[in-house]
């Protein structure tokens, strides 16, 4: 652990990048290369997160891809960031997540998101019921909980979930907004802000969720995971050139579009105006980009500031070799690995 930084656990969110140029199967690849040097550096978690009608991402079967991570791996735990339950009947997720604890026990995490994670059209695709705005999301926690604990009112009697049924796999709660933070205080889960793409909102939520958090079977107080972007590099300014790859998908979103990861750039000039840079920057209020001296420099405020209790990095860098080393210098400079 270095001077000047708290001890706290690192995990990883993989985003499982295409790049531009590469394939599916190149990302998939990546990504259990990335989770065996996670694993071997220290991370605590490695986490995958369900996204549709994507040409950048590879994890849309979650599910299938956590299981293909955790066969590959030994004792990092293995999880999603997230499940967006509203795509789903609760009891395939009950069945999956049972299926996947009972294969790998003890290593499976279940973080629950209620945006869709794609647009309406994907929506449809996906047999959505296309009425709700995520507000049946409560009923859909409470249906898929009572499939592992039958000690919960069960919403379909007689259907059980095997596997499922009786396991213990860790439920997390993730949000960017406060509906998740209440929920997860009222039920006395673990809450997960993704910070690294809607910081406005981080401080409100966590105070939402530890001002209001009701001790549970599951938690006797509060546990806080945020979500942030960190590239490292050996020198700044190498750092700050692959932070470009992000940039140019960050300025995609503030555009209303979607695309596969790109390569570097030297400058961010003339690619977007100043009103789009300045959106840009503010989605990434909580991003380190930089050194090992950056690292140091900022990380502590962000703890200060937040008091989280872990922190879940993403690195959308376009090279894996720098995508490594960068998880590497993080690992190095804050947990001595």
């Amino acid at each position: 652990m270095a001077a000047g930084i708290p001890r706290i656990p690192l995990s990883v969110l993989d985003l499982a990048p295409i790049v531009a140029g590469g394939t599916a199967a190149d990302s998939l690849r990546n990504t259990l290369d990335l989770a065996r040097h996670a694993e071997r550096l220290g991370y605590r978690r490695y986490w995958l997160a369900e996204h549709h009608n994507m040409p950048g991402i590879a994890s849309s079967a979650t599910s299938v891809v956590i299981g293909h991570v955790a066969a590959g791996t030994v004792k990092i735990r293995v999880g999603s960031g997230g499940i967006m339950l509203p795509n789903h009947a609760p009891l395939v997720i009950a069945e999956q997540f049972g299926t996947l604890e009972s294969l790998y026990p003890g290593r499976i995490d279940l973080g629950l998101g209620r945006a869709p994670g794609s647009d309406m059209r994907t929506a449809r695709a996906l047999r959505r019921t296309l009425g709700t705005s995520g507000d049946d999301f409560p009923e859909l926690l409470g249906e898929l909980r009572a499939y592992f604990d039958p000690s919960f009112d069960p919403f379909t009697p007689g259907v059980r979930a095997i596997p499922g049924e009786g396991l213990t796999i860790p439920i997390w709660l993730l949000g960017s907004s406060g509906f998740s933070a209440q929920l997860a205080a009222r039920l006395g889960l673990p809450f997960a802000f993704a910070s690294h793409f809607a910081p406005d909102y981080l401080l409100p939520a966590l105070e939402l969720y530890r001002t209001n958090f009701q001790p549970s079977k599951t938690l006797d107080k509060p546990y806080v995971m945020i979500g942030m972007s960190v590239i490292a590099a050996e020198k700044e300014e190498e750092a700050r050139r692959l932070a470009t790859s992000p940039l140019q998908q960050f300025l995609n979103i503030v555009r209303g579009q979607t695309g596969q990861l790109k390569p570097p750039v030297d400058s961010m000039d003339g690619l977007w105006t100043e009103q789009e840079k300045a959106a840009v920057h503010s989605m990434l209020r909580y991003a380190i980009i930089g050194d090992r001296n950056t690292i140091l420099e900022k990380l502590p405020a962000v703890l200060e500031e937040t008091q989280a209790d872990e922190i879940i990095v993403t690195a959308q860098i376009y090279d894996h070799q720098a995508r490594l080393r960068s998880y590497g210098i993080l690992a190095e400079t804050v947990m001595g690995g």
